[in-house]
């Protein structure tokens, strides 16, 4: 009998619980485990790389946007990653795919439609929640498909160039040289396609999607 191991990674715990019990309660194949954070999640996978899904929140302490699936699809690209969240706008669920998402599943839906969904991504599929559109594409996509490329490192180096952080600090805080600073940057503005320092901060704003930080406070609301 084949065991599947899911982690959850969302910061409350009751709503874990209860997706726990939803998932694992009366299936002896289904190993569920939960981790509150992205350091958590990444202590779960470096003492065992065997995963089969991570179900991931969007809106959590630490985590910025789109941050945490760039860094997860990253540095652990063969594990599927299903996007769990409570906001259900179509322009956000069409760019968590776009990062490489498996799957994206609205909180509000119930227990029956979770074990489709996970089924879904776990037997190599992709979900996409009902009445969602994803064709077409629009003036961020090619954006999103070159941040996908980013590199754990260069996704972490990103993110502190958009808070203003120098290279001297961020090598401080990274424990590597300036030197290895200048590299990742010199790469991520290559890959980004873009000249300057300014212009890649400017795209990693677009990881928020204009509205994104309004949409997670309606999520945060109703979760």
């Amino acid at each position: 009998m084949t065991r599947r191991r899911i982690i959850i990674v969302d910061d409350h715990p009751l709503f874990r619980a209860a997706l726990r019990q939803t998932l694992s309660g009366g299936d002896a194949t289904v190993s569920v485990e939960e981790a509150g954070d992205l350091n958590g999640l990444s202590a779960a996978l470096d003492a065992d790389r065997d995963c089969d899904l991570v179900l991931l929140d969007l809106n959590m302490p630490g985590v910025r946007g789109f941050s945490g699936l760039l860094l997860l699809r990253a540095q652990y690209p063969d594990i599927p990653v299903m996007i769990i969240s409570a906001v259900e706008d179509n322009t956000v669920i069409r760019r968590a795919f776009e990062l490489g998402a498996a799957g994206y599943l609205h909180k509000s839906v119930g227990p029956t439609e979770i074990r489709r969904a996970i089924e879904t991504v776990l037997s190599g599929e992709v979900f996409v929640p009902q009445g969602t559109t994803l064709d077409g594409d629009d003036s961020h996509t090619a954006l999103m498909r070159r941040l996908s490329t980013l590199t754990p490192q260069q996704v972490r180096v990103l993110m502190m160039l958009s808070d203003g952080l120098m290279n001297k600090q961020i090598a401080y805080e990274l424990s590597i040289s300036e030197a290895t600073v200048k590299a990742h940057v010199s790469a991520i503005l290559q890959k980004l396609d873009v000249d300057s320092r300014t212009q890649a901060v400017i795209a990693a704003a677009r990881i928020e999607d204009g509205q994104f930080e309004a949409l997670f406070s309606i999520g945060a609301a109703k979760a």
